[in-house]
């Protein structure tokens, strides 16, 4: 679901997108995987190009700085800067845009058991940039390219872990 949520001044709009997904798995194994940063690599399509560039061993904490390329368009790479900004162990964290391809960039993992496992809700809030040129891309490109990355991650972790009736 893809949403115009709100307007910082007349430049800025704030999109935001939210996906929940149900999966046959105990809280503990979805903390383990959702955690670790390096597990992006396996639910991210391939067409991104999605590339790790730096991400450091061991538990996930705020304040942690991780790195990565991602493909904009053919032959057009971004170094993308994002910091752990909150981090509740087993329930949810955040991260934020710190240098990238988004003027704004605020993603919440939140993890809830229920009766057939894990139910995640991942909430994404951010901005294009770029005053009306930035909303243009936005409506020809990039809404349906995030659209398109979450709904290609839910068909990757169905695969992964399974699907709940």
């Amino acid at each position: 679901m893809l949403n115009s949520i709100a307007s910082w001044g007349k430049a800025v709009k704030i999109h935001q997108l939210v996906q929940q997904q149900t999966l046959p798995i105990s809280i503990e194994q979805a903390w383990e995987f959702f955690s670790d940063p390096k597990n992006l690599n396996e639910i991210t399509p391939d067409d991104l190009g999605f590339r790790i560039t730096h991400c450091p061993e061991g538990k996930m904490y705020e304040g942690e700085i991780i790195t990565y390329r991602v493909k904009v368009a053919p032959m057009i790479w971004v170094r993308w800067v994002t910091e752990i900004k909150a981090v509740e162990e087993g329930v949810s964290f955040i991260d934020e845009q710190r240098a990238g391809p988004y003027r704004f960039w605020h993603h919440r993992h939140h993890f809830r058991e229920v009766p057939e496992g894990v139910e995640m809700t991942d909430t994404v809030n951010y901005s294009v940039g770029m005053g009306i040129f930035g909303e243009i891309a936005g409506v020809l490109f990039v809404h349906a390219k995030l659209q398109h990355v979450f709904r290609s991650r839910r068909e990757l972790l169905a695969k992964r872990f399974g699907e709940c009736a």
